[in-house]
């Protein structure tokens, strides 16, 4: 899966936050779901306009964005 089939950054949806292509439904929402505990299927309740692979996409881009920057923890 190419997690850029699934999320789009337009200027004009969502102040160009990465969004599910076809919805305007954030890709940090989805991983926000998932911080609280939803499972997948919750998620997908919650918002019926998502597939499961738009779901795994949003990961697939969160996983991407963490090789790309380096977040220093405190100690």
């Amino acid at each position: 899966m190419k997690w850029q089939d699934y999320i789009v950054v337009d200027p004009m949806i969502c102040h160009g936050r990465a969004t599910i292509k076809g919805t305007r439904v954030m890709v940090s929402v989805v991983l926000d779901n998932f911080a609280v505990g939803l499972s997948v299927d919750e998620i997908l309740r919650s918002y019926p306009s998502l597939t499961r692979e738009a779901i795994q996409a949003a990961i697939a881009y969160a996983a991407e964005l963490t090789r790309e920057q380096v977040v220093l923890l405190p100690a």
